[in-house]
């Protein structure tokens, strides 16, 4: 993301972490072009002109409109320490566009803390750039069952991933929704509450396979067979 908005000359500047990121990771150098993010949202094709310390120049070629992309909120349940870690990472890669951590009944951890959800958040905005994703995942507070039910976007497709159901590809190619929103449990899965509480708010059951899974590789595998689903879809379509 850009220091500060562009100047009124079309110069713009990265610093700290994000020229590493090009020079030391991607490799660019002079002459590179590249799309950035300034902290008002906007997006801007620019082409780096010279890095000096931690910082890189860049010169704005032209504003980008952007992109609105459907929504694939992830809300998972938090997990203990580097397993959550890898679950965000890795959601970032497959796609989502926001991950809501939720507290449920049966789950081990409960309010993370200021700094861990800060490192969820570097974590997504890494992932996002390695994977070239479109859309940089957000990652929300975190919040308790009965919120993320309520808030949960009526417009998207509302999945419960649980035993029993449909098998969640099949229910994704059928109802064939661009907007989805998974809830993944932790490894005790929801309790009864929980589960009547999201049926009875309109979400879908839906299984994931035979297996029992960690809730990491839960997470992780709906987002795999939605994603797949999805781009079945194709543009346009």
């Amino acid at each position: 993301m850009l220091a500060a908005p562009p100047s009124a000359d079309g110069l713009a500047m990265l610093t700290g972490g994000e020229t590493r990121h090009l020079r030391d990771v991607m490799r660019l150098g002079a002459g590179a072009e590249l799309t950035v993010l300034a902290p008002d949202g906007a997006e801007y094709l620019a082409q780096v002109t010279g890095f000096e310390g931690d910082k890189t120049t860049l010169r704005i070629s032209s504003r980008r409109p952007r992109q609105a992309f459907p929504a694939l909120i992830l809300a998972a349940a938090i997990i203990k320490g580097p397993r959550m870690d890898f679950l965000v990472e890795k959601a970032a890669e497959l796609g989502a566009t926001e991950l809501w951590p939720v507290m449920c009944a049966r789950g081990v951890v409960r309010s993370p803390g200021g700094e861990r959800i800060a490192r969820w958040r570097r974590l997504a905005q890494a992932a996002t750039k390695q994977s070239l994703a479109p859309a940089r995942m957000e990652v929300r507070n975190p919040l308790s069952f009965a919120d993320l039910v309520k808030a949960a976007p009526r417009d998207t497709l509302r999945v419960l991933c649980t035993p029993g159901g449909e098998p969640l590809g099949a229910l994704a190619r059928r109802l064939r929704s661009r907007s989805m929103t998974l809830a993944v449990g932790p490894e005790g899965d929801f309790d009864r509450s929980e589960l009547e509480t999201a049926r009875e708010a309109g979400f879908v059951a839906a299984r994931l396979g035979p297996n029992r899974l960690r809730s990491e590789t839960a997470a992780l595998a709906a987002l795999a067979i939605v994603g797949e689903a999805l781009d079945e879809f194709g543009e346009g379509d």
